[in-house]
């Protein structure tokens, strides 16, 4: 059973923990980590989530997950891109740029959002087949088109739109930062 810390609306820990079930039911303030993945050519990499999910199946999503229970926000990061697509990170490959807190009222959570460089082929990815069905890497401008015209091929999982564009605009602010390099 998957154990995971409860927070306040701060984003204060209330030092206790509960299952992840019982935390959505209730609707308790809690941790996920979203992670970018950007090569040096700018481009970012998503998954589709598996056919055979609970939620979300066969959307695209960044890769990411819950906090676990006494688990460091960068720890949980790297598990979950390491669990899901197999990609090991180096501390000097990272760059955390933002904490976001939920706008929903029915869904009390705080994303940490990581930057993760790798520059291997979407062939090269080790996908855990219970959690993804394929990697693909996209252009920023992309992803926006896709998100603007609802592409069927390319559904996302659910994104609050002001969280997405907020997202783009930093994820092109470090495209810009790698191309100057």
């Amino acid at each position: 059973m998957e154990m995971i810390d409860v927070f306040d609306e701060n984003n204060e820990p209330l030092n206790y923990s509960l299952s992840r079930d019982e935390v959505h039911e209730k609707n308790l303030w809690h941790r996920h980590v979203s992670c970018w993945i950007i090569n040096n050519e700018g481009k970012i990499l998503l998954q589709q989530r598996s056919l055979s999910k609970k939620r979300n199946p066969g959307l695209w999503s960044k890769t990411g997950g819950h906090v676990d229970a006494g688990e460091e926000v960068l720890d949980a990061a790297k598990r979950e891109v390491f669990e899901e697509i197999g990609l090991k990170v180096d501390d000097d490959k990272i760059i955390q740029y933002s904490v976001y807190k939920s706008k929903d009222p029915s869904k009390n959570f705080y994303v940490y959002n990581f930057i993760f460089i790798s520059n291997l082929k979407e062939e090269e990815y080790v996908l855990q087949k219970e959690e993804v069905e394929q990697v693909k890497y996209f252009d920023i401008e992309e992803l926006e088109q896709y998100k603007k015209d609802n592409n069927s091929e390319f559904s996302f999982s659910k994104w609050e739109q002001d969280d997405f564009d907020y997202q783009m605009e930093l994820l092109k602010e470090y495209r810009t930062k790698l191309k100057e390099v």
